[in-house]
């Protein structure tokens, strides 16, 4: 399970290393993409399947999942990890997640998130101040 967060740098050459906790559990090769809230998405690469949640099994007819399909997919990159877990982020996925040069993973169970880490704390922030609300309409759902 990929859980907590970690604080990372890139380099001038736009590299950085994924926390080898996460990379015991992703190895050696990873698909980076686009997220919601303008972060990027982790995942392995044995588990992709991932980025297709919700939209499996409905007809590709369906606007809502090609244009999901095209954002999760249409924006991944396959990237293998160096013997110290180092890659380079490319240069749209970047400037999608305004990511400078201090970031955070932050695990999320089958999946890691890579955020700015200016845009990652304003966002604690926010989410912490709603939490609760979340958690109610969460507990008033039923699948």
């Amino acid at each position: 399970m990929l859980i907590g967060q970690y604080e990372a740098k890139v380099s001038e050459k736009n590299q950085t290393a994924l926390p080898k906790k996460f990379r015991d559990v992703l190895g050696q090769k990873i698909i980076i993409t686009k997220g919601f809230e303008n972060c990027l998405i982790v995942v392995s690469v044995k588990n992709w399947k991932t980025l297709l949640e919700g939209t499996e099994g409905r007809p590709f007819t369906s606007k809502n999942t090609r244009e999901l399909q095209r954002f999760l997919l249409g924006n991944a990159t396959d990237l293998d990890l160096d013997n110290k877990g180092r890659f380079v982020l490319p240069s749209y996925l970047r400037e999608f997640a305004d990511i400078k040069t201090e970031i955070i993973f932050a695990g999320i169970e089958r999946f890691v998130e890579i955020w700015d880490k200016k845009v990652w704390n304003d966002h604690q922030k926010s989410l912490s101040g709603n939490i609760e609300a979340i958690a109610e309409k969460l507990s008033n759902t039923t699948d």
